[in-house]
């Protein structure tokens, strides 16, 4: 076995003797190997880091909250039991009810969205018309995952009086205020109305593209009466004490907002209740669907690195055939060389794959700078992309170094 040792080394020596001997076809070949991992591992750590965005900016509506949204209308007919129900909303009147009447341990909140195309304006600058504004109660602040950079939040007089107060993002303040300049106690212009400057929310950070801080929170009160719409669809989100509470409480609020609705026992439920990480699995399943064709894709780009690095070794092997003559000559037998050729298969795979990776990275990498994700190393898909690199390459070698170790020393001598 000591002998296994030098003799490794000597072909990985020789190998990379080759690769510099026949640069350029070596080059473009470690260049396709390159494209086909770093198409693979650059798209699947895209997706790694589009799940870490989804995750977290869904982890931030709270980890224990369930919502009731409007199913929209539900049409029976013929003699199907039920009745044909019309609520394609949820009004003000019902969230406020539900509000009122669930007594189970938990935190309501009641919201609805205003615009989220407004401009606010201060004494001396206004934003662009991208801004959104939600009507809110004293509660969506702690189910919202939202924090205070400083002053307070609303109250419960606030919220359903309807005051003429703001929350504000922290990127709007920075966008028209002076950076020297405290907001509290400041007014803004929203819409047709003037509010006063409560309270500013921590920084939040953006996913998807969007900044969660360009966002103006105002009594749900005062949006009925500055934002009014026909139909204006209330949502209500509920956040139970404990977790292990979960499943009582969502039983407990599909039972009172039935109620709520005027729904007898032989109607079905026409609004939904779903848990905050619903939408995050249902996100997640599609996203599967992405990695599938991402990893087909990479795999057909690997077979024609991999037919690429056949092909150059066939002709290394009629390029080198005298020397491989001379070293059966002197004593070199079939599975020297044949080991030869595999080493320097294996070795233009493993460059590609790394140039492969590093590249992959750097470019999904640039999707999570893009979506202010977080910086993500794949390493499952680093090992992943190891792996197939040595596979492609050593099937690709088998050809040529079983063609290489059979060669006629004596007709390999005088080939010319």
């Amino acid at each position: 076995m000591i002998w296994i040792k030098p003799l490794v080394i000597e072909n990985i020596r020789i190998a990379f003797q080759s690769i510099r001997g026949n640069l350029v076809r070596s080059v473009l070949t470690i260049l396709i190997i390159a494209v086909g991992i770093s198409a693979l591992v650059g798209i699947l750590t895209a997706i790694d880091s589009i799940k870490n965005s989804i995750t977290t900016e869904f982890t931030r509506l709270g980890a224990n909250t369930f919502s009731i949204q409007s199913r929209g209308t539900r049409i029976h007919i013929g003699s199907q039991p039920g009745r044909t129900m019309n609520y394609s909303y949820i009004s003000y009147t019902q969230a406020r009810a539900f509000r009122e009447q669930y007594t189970f341990p938990s935190t309501v909140s009641i919201s609805v969205l205003a615009t989220q195309t407004a401009t606010v304006k201060s004494d001396t600058k206004k934003s662009n018309p991208n801004i959104t504004v939600r009507g809110v109660d004293e509660n969506f602040l702690t189910i919202a995952g939202y924090e205070l950079e400083s002053g307070r939040g609303l109250t419960f007089k606030e919220s359903f009086e309807g005051d003429n107060v703001a929350l504000v993002g922290d990127a709007l303040v920075k966008k028209i205020f002076p950076s020297e300049l405290d907001p509290i106690g400041k007014y803004i212009s929203v819409g047709s109305g003037k509010y006063l400057i409560v309270g500013v929310l921590k920084d939040k950070g953006s996913g998807f593209g969007n900044s969660a801080d360009q966002i103006v929170l105002l009594p749900f009160s005062n949006v009925r009466q500055y934002f009014a719409r026909p139909s204006m669809n209330f949502r209500i989100s509920v956040m139970p004490k404990s977790a292990q509470l979960m499943d009582a409480s969502m039983g407990e609020a599909e039972a009172v907002f039935r109620n709520v609705r005027g729904l007898s026992v032989a109607d079905d439920s026409d609004f939904l209740v779903e848990k905050s990480d619903n939408l995050v699995r249902v996100l997640l399943d599609n996203i599967k669907y992405v990695t599938l064709a991402a990893t087909v894709i990479g795999f057909i780009t690997l077979l024609g690195a991999a037919i690429g690095l056949m092909n150059i070794l066939l002709v290394t092997v009629a390029e080198r055939t005298r020397e491989i003559g001379i070293h059966k000559a002197v004593g070199a037998n079939s599975r020297s060389i044949k080991n030869q050729f595999m080493i320097e298969s294996i070795i233009i795979g493993q460059l590609g794959g790394i140039l492969g990776i590093i590249l992959g990275i750097l470019a999904g990498n640039g999707v999570s700078l893009i979506i202010g994700s977080s910086f993500v190393i794949p390493w499952q898909w680093m090992m992943v992309g190891v792996l197939l690199c040595l596979v492609v390459s050593f099937g690709a070698g088998v050809l040529p170094a079983i063609k290489a170790s059979k060669l006629d020393p004596i007709d390999a001598l005088r080939y010319e």
